[in-house]
This record gives C-alpha cells, structure tokens and sequence, in this order.
C-alpha cells in the first residue's frame, strides 16, 4: 500500500509540472512566439521585447523546446546568439536543454507508455525504438552529438528503457551541447560556415553515425577485452627468474 501511495504522489507531482509546461506553451501562443518561430530574427526580437528579463525568459523558452516538438532549440539559440552573444546563448541553452532533458526523461519513466505516445508517432517508433534497445547507450550518444536527429523524442523514448537514468544524464551533458555551441556562435556571428561546409559536415558526421552504428558494438567489445586483459607478470614477480 505505501508503495502504491507513493507512486501515486510521483505520478501527480509529475503531472502537475507537466501541466505548468503546457501553461507555457499556452503563454507563449498568447504572446505572439508562434508566428516568429521559423525566423532567428523575428524571435530576437521577441525575446528583446521582454527587457530586463530577456534572459529568464530565453531560459524558459529553451527549457519548453525541449518538450514541445515543434520549437527547434538549434533555431532558437541562432536568436540568442543574435541578441545576447555566443556564450551567453550557448550557457542559457546548455542549461535549460539539460534540465529539459531529464524532465522529459523523468515524465516518460514515470508516466509511460500514455504520455510518450502523446508525442511519438508510430513512424518514429517504428524507425527508433528497436535500434534505440539494441544500441541503447552509443545510439543516444550519437543522436545526440548531430543535429539532425529528432534528440528531444528520442529523451522520450529513452525514459521507456532501461538505461539509469544518471548514466543518460551523462550522454545528455556529453553529446548534446557541441551543435548547440555551433548555433550560438553563426547567430552571434562569431564564425561563419558556407553552404558547402554545412553539406560537408554533414555528410562527414552522418558517416561516422552509421560507422559507429555498424561496427560501435565491436569497438566496444574490444576495448572491454583490452581493459580485462591480465597484465604480465613483472620480472621481479616471474618464478624463473627468482
């Protein structure tokens, strides 16, 4: 019976700030964020708007994009970087993308399988959740380290596995930050990449993907053995020689 009772107030605790996030999204709807959202300097200037509090503001926008699909993070820090500069943006974003990540892992682990289909299709299921069982910990890490995965499902998605949840953090603090760097240094113009490097980087990082993805489980095989492998005895240690 405690058990139950107290499953039952981590249930409601976390329905309740699933609840605050979705007032979030309602506010934001409210105050125009919507009609701004494909354009970095349209949502620069929304942000400006809430001067002295930009910044808190910034934060709990990049905290609901985690949650809410439709808002692409990568896009939002490009406006931060245009407005408060590139480590400004890319520290406000890092925070907030990490917090948002173990929230939705949390609010998937807890709630189940109902909340996480309220977000994930059958298509993404279908396309991600045998190779996120399979190649749990090297997928995640690798998704996401490139831009062009669907990171915040696949937090979704993970909260339904197996993987601890610190040992998830940890892939979140590794893997995640590196393209949100990237974004808030083009908006703040601090480094400027062409077409063509875009299209090679690209290119690059999705075949170290599916290098990794084909051959990750040998690698990880082999310097397992490496690491149990017996030393050798030291010379003063060897029989013969005694």
């Amino acid at each position: 019976m405690k058990g139950n009772h107290r499953k039952e107030k981590r249930t409601a605790a976390w329905t309740a700030v699933l609840l605050l996030f979705l007032f979030l999204c309602w506010w934001l709807w409210r105050t125009g964020f919507f009609q701004v959202i494909h354009s970095p300097e349209g949502m620069r200037e929304y942000i400006q708007r809430f001067a002295p509090y930009s910044h808190a503001v910034f934060f709990l926008l990049q905290l609901v994009s985690v949650i809410v699909a439709p808002i692409p993070s990568n896009l939002t820090t490009v406006a931060g970087g245009l407005l408060f500069g590139c480590w400004s943006s890319f520290l406000i974003t890092t925070a907030a993308v990490i917090l948002g990540s173990a929230l939705v892992f949390q609010f998937s682990r807890s709630l189940g399988q109902a909340f996480a289909q309220r977000f994930i299709s059958g298509k993404l299921w279908d396309r991600y959740g045998e190779i996120i069982r399979r190649k749990r910990d090297i997928f995640l890490f690798l998704a996401f380290l490139f831009p062009f995965f669907p990171d915040d499902l696949l937090c979704i998605m993970a909260g339904l596995t197996d993987v601890p949840f610190r040992r998830f953090l940890l892939l979140v603090v590794l893997g995640r930050p590196w393209g949100l760097l990237a974004s808030a240094a083009v908006g703040s113009s601090a480094v400027s990449i062409p077409w063509w490097g875009m299209i090679l980087l690209g290119a690059g990082g999705l075949a170290v993907f599916l290098l990794t993805l084909r051959y990750g489980d040998r690698a990880e095989s082999a310097v397992i053995q490496l690491l149990e492998r017996p030393k050798s005895p030291n010379a003063a240690d060897d029989p013969q020689l005694s």
